[in-house]
């Protein structure tokens, strides 16, 4: 019959020569029924059953297995001993192949040998799987099991009793387990004890600081999470406020103020005050994350409960600064019903600011007023106003005189809006007898200081860039710091050098401070001596 030559013809086929496309793993198992045909084929070859047979004798003889691809010297002699599906000499010519071009040739060439079995199918192995540790957790990275482990432990040895701490033994909780500042406790308590059962117990804080992963977040993130309110991406000033109640009960610093509860309010508010000034670059009044992580508060509250003189922690909680800010208010606002006007605020400095800066400054361009009566200005407003004007290297302050100077809310200050505001100051001068400077001399002056990128105008980034930048604006506006500018003392120079870290504000502070303290005791030795003493004009200290 002619079908068994076809069947001998077909069998004798080399899939090698006739370049059939290699075959992987996976289309092997998907398809059982070709690689049961091709296994079948290859078996009943002439060749596969001579290498069997001499297989079996080398493995009765004892002699070691030379299989067909498992050596490389033998890799030569396994091409021919192949079984080959073509006659000798009847194998048709194969086209040229390219050693560059051709895909086949080289995966062969980088690939392993071939297969233990001697077949001519080439397998390609299935590319390795790299896993990517997870990187995003939505309610933080959990803790390492060591980490874990460790605040256990601590956690079982103040837990002892296993019937839970008040809030006047969390202290300890705070401070060494959560390694956050010690007036932290009891808003982080509260925090815990939602039903407000007095008491916090073991599986309670666990829960909360371990499995919510609080204990892998940085100190921003922590105390940002204990501030906020349920619901809310960011703080408001009156998430501070349990956090300076705690602050004014705890640390020794403020003890004196114990009997003063009107000054400890008075206290708090000026620190939260300044903190927005500072941290709250937006003006919005909501403190986000970002914000938090940006500034130096959380530095200033990790100084301060290691630091026992209040007055050392310069940022936002020194008592001197905060009774030079009240004491300044105090001043200006004659009839004490704590709001300043027009009138009151140009008696500021000594009638160092002009008036039409004063004007600018009530229509609230700058900053919006806290207060609701109009044409007045609250102690919040005067808080901003004073840091602005005591420090006007702060980008705050910046941003505050930028936009009082720039008129028309162009972003950029021109020589015509200058030249508004100095129009006064050289008023002033000739009213005082001194020598006048011309504008276009000053604005010379003031274009070599700051080296605009364009000597038409002035941006605020041109100001940020430049660290005598507040200088401009003492000349436009505030006459006193101008000619003392223009006259500075080497010996003031000097000191600033020494102390590099002491801002502009530190230093006015210090120096009022000495001089309204000097004023008390002057006054306290004048009410000592006999005269009668009128309680209206007590000062607010």
């Amino acid at each position: 019959m002619e079908v068994e030559p076809a069947r001998r013809d077909a069998a004798a086929l080399d899939p090698e020569l006739l370049q059939l496309p290699e075959l992987a793993p996976g289309a092997l198992r998907e398809n059982s029924i070709i690689a049961d045909a091709l296994y079948s084929q290859w078996l009943v070859l002439p060749e596969t059953a001579k290498l069997v047979k001499s297989l079996i004798e080398d493995a009765k003889a004892g002699t070691t297995l030379n299989v067909a691809g498992t050596s490389a010297s033998t890799n030569a002699a396994s091409s021919s001993s192949l079984p080959s599906m073509f006659p000798a000499g009847s194998a048709p010519p194969l086209s040229p192949r390219s050693t560059s071009g051709s895909p086949r040739v080289m995966r062969r060439g980088s690939g392993a040998g071939p297969s233990s079995l001697g077949s001519p199918l080439k397998l390609v192995s299935e590319p390795v799987r790299e896993v990517i540790p997870q990187f995003y957790f939505k309610n933080g990275r959990p803790p390492p099991k060591d980490l874990k482990e460790q605040c256990l432990s601590r956690i079982d040895h103040l837990f002892f009793g296993g019937e839970g701490l008040q809030i006047q033994e969390f202290r300890s909780v705070t401070k060494d387990i959560c390694k956050l500042p010690s007036f932290f406790s009891s808003v982080l308590f509260k925090k815990i004890d939602v039903a407000c059962t007095g008491t916090v117990s073991r599986d309670a804080f666990v829960e909360y600081w371990i499995n919510d992963n609080k204990i892998t977040m940085d100190m921003a993130s922590q105390i940002f999470e204990i501030l906020r309110k349920p619901g809310y991406n960011s703080l408001t000033q009156d998430d501070f406020k349990p956090v300076l109640k705690e602050l004014l009960a705890t640390h020794p610093g403020l003890e004196f103020l114990q009997g003063t509860p009107e000054f400890q309010e008075r206290y708090a508010e000026t620190v939260i005050y300044r903190i927005f000034y500072s941290i709250n670059r937006s003006g919005n009044g909501h403190l986000t994350l970002r914000e938090l992580k940006r500034g130096n508060l959380i530095a200033a509250l990790q100084q301060l409960d290691e630091e026992e003189d209040i007055n050392k922690v310069l940022r936002y909680f020194s008592y001197e600064h905060f009774y030079v800010i009240y004491c300044k208010f105090w001043e200006l606002d004659t009839d004490h019903d704590f709001l300043i006007d027009k009138e009151n605020l140009i008696r500021y400095g000594n009638h160092s600011l002009t008036y039409r800066i004063v004007d600018r400054i009530f229509t609230q361009i700058p900053r919006k007023f806290t207060s609701m009566t109009e044409g007045k200005m609250g102690y919040e407003d005067f808080v901003y106003f004073i840091l602005s004007e005591e420090d006007k290297s702060s980008e705050p302050s910046l941003e505050y005189w930028f936009k009082c100077i720039d008129l028309d809310g162009n972003g950029i200050l021109t020589s015509n809006e200058m030249q508004f505001f100095y129009e006064e100051q050289l008023h002033r001068m000739e009213c005082m007898a001194q020598e006048p400077v011309l504008f276009d001399d000053i604005l010379c002056q003031m274009i070599d200081m700051i080296g605009p990128e364009n000597e038409s105008y002035f941006t605020l980034r041109d100001l940020k860039r430049c660290k005598l930048s507040g200088n401009i604006f003492n000349i436009l506006f505030n006459l006193n710091k101008f000619m003392a500018f223009e006259t500075r003392d080497p010996f003031l120079i000097r000191q600033e050098r020494e102390n590099p870290t002491l801002t502009e504000w530190d230093r006015f502070a210090h120096r009022e401070y000495i001089r309204l303290s000097m004023e008390e005791d002057g006054e306290d030795a004048s009410n000592g001596s006999g005269d009668v003493w009128d309680e209206s004009l007590e000062a607010p200290f």
